[in-house]
């Protein structure tokens, strides 16, 4: 195998290796090389101790980011390289860190501490890949295998057990099959990571391309950290338009769903509040009626215990809230929504309701795709004609009101009607229409 390293990582491989050192790319800028796809990163392992690599690169900008295990990022050319040392690892005490670490000039040792084959494989121009645990075989078959015992892998970072899921989704690899059973084995040392680092390795595996098959023969691990979609497993829905229990609904939504980490979380969440509304008619069928409100109040605690941004939280919430809405197919309620609810939010739960039936029964799915087809195209005329759809993208505003004689509530009165007007399609947002609509609707409140 041979690799087309960009010019500012060769000039940070010839100067450590100028100054009597040894020095490897490593680890996943390897791993996609291998697998054909263009680095996001660059790093890089050497025997040159940490201090040596400060003076080393002394000309360049040196941030010492982990300068403890090692490592500093180096700046050449805008890029940022992280160089560390090679090392071996000392006790794991918080499931997390190395207590210690000690520096070697062996590149197999240093491999040995890492998390799987696919990510212990380092190359150097000159020599080559040094792959001592087979992970470009690994990677050949797509293939996730710890490096060594797995329970010990991942007793030494739980981090290492959510990565493991992660890398089958986005990669599209099977987990072998000894490294599968210490991944639901170990799921409880997951309470040990912080929530920031599980709601990232959680987004990425949402947006992975096998995430339908992971989240399918992993839910141990999902449910491990969001405990609440435990109780959506094997839940029967008792309706002619669900197939499938709750989980497995909600996993196909996942699936089917547009991929960004808002939407795929929302689609993840959106009916976790189910269970807590389940009722059953006379006749046996099942209802969940208000499942969206509880739903949003559910994912809001739970994104907020996952410390996602305030931002996403209101994204996804929303999303969430606004799935069961039922449109009918017309520009005046997908106007209304949109005035009321926002275009952004709407399309989020338009998103929603796509997938949500693509998971459902597919003796329905025809009737409801085309009726989300025709919403699409809806709301991209509201957006493409610029639609009024709030009072502040009306032609008149409230000095306006003021300057024809209105005062006080009737100046918001007198706003709220014609927006309402311009939104049921009766008066078009024209400046002179708008006037005179006012003047003569509020007439007598003219002073």
């Amino acid at each position: 195998m041979r690799i087309s390293i960009p010019e500012n990582v060769k000039t940070a491989l010839d100067l450590i290796e100028r100054n009597g050192y040894s020095a490897y790319i490593v680890g996943g800028c390897v791993r996609d090389c291998a697998m054909g796809k263009e680095p996001h990163d660059w790093d890089m392992t050497t025997s040159s101790p940490p201090g040596e690599t400060e003076r080393i690169f002394s000309s360049f900008r040196v941030i010492p980011t982990g300068i403890k295990h090692g490592t500093v990022t180096v700046i050449i050319d805008g890029t940022q390289i992280e160089i560390t040392t090679m090392r071996t690892d000392g006790d794991y005490l918080d499931s997390r860190h190395p207590e210690n670490v000690s520096f070697t000039d062996d590149i197999n040792e240093d491999l040995s501490r890492r998390d799987f084959t696919i990510n212990a494989i380092a190359y150097n121009p000159a020599t080559g890949a040094i792959d001592p645990f087979g992970g470009l075989e690994d990677i050949k078959n797509r293939r996730i295998k710890c490096v060594g015992d797995p329970d010990r892998r991942f007793g030494e970072d739980a981090l290492r057990v959510l990565r493991a899921i992660r890398f089958s989704s986005v990669l599209d690899f099977e987990i072998e099959e000894k490294t599968a059973g210490s991944v639901i084995r170990n799921r409880a040392l997951l309470k040990n990571i912080s929530a920031e680092r599980k709601r990232d390795e959680l987004g990425k595996l949402l947006c992975g391309k096998n995430v339908e098959d992971v989240l399918t023969k992993y839910s141990e691990v999902i449910f491990t950290v969001i405990p609440e979609l435990e109780a959506l497993d094997g839940f029967d829905q008792r309706t002619p338009y669900h197939i499938y229990d709750i989980w497995l609904h909600t996993v196909k939504v996942v699936s089917a769903i547009k991929n960004t980490r808002e939407l795929k979380v929302a689609a993840l969440l959106h009916d976790i509040g189910k269970p807590d509304k389940f009722t059953v008619d006379e006749n046996g069928c099942g209802h969940f009626k208000g499942h969206p409100e509880v739903s949003e109040r559910m994912s809001r605690e739970i994104l907020g215990r996952l410390k996602f941004s305030n931002e996403e939280i209101m994204t996804i919430c929303l999303a969430v809230r606004y799935h069961d809405l039922r449109p009918d197919g017309t520009k005046r309620q997908l106007v209304k929504w949109c005035s009321k609810y926002g275009m952004d939010n709407i399309r989020n739960a338009v998103e929603i309701m796509k997938a949500d039936a693509a998971a459902q029964n597919p003796d329905f799915f025809e009737k409801r795709n085309e009726l989300y087809r025709k919403t699409d195209l809806i709301l991209d005329e509201i957006k493409d004609r610029k639609l009024c759809l709030t009072l502040k993208e009306l032609r008149v505003d409230g000095n306006d009101m003021a300057a024809m004689g209105l005062s006080g509530r009737d100046i918001g009165a007198a706003l709220e009607f014609l927006l309402d007007s311009v939104l049921d399609g009766k008066l078009d947002n024209d400046r002179k229409k708008l006037l005179s609509a006012a003047e003569s609707e509020f007439r007598s409140k003219l002073k």
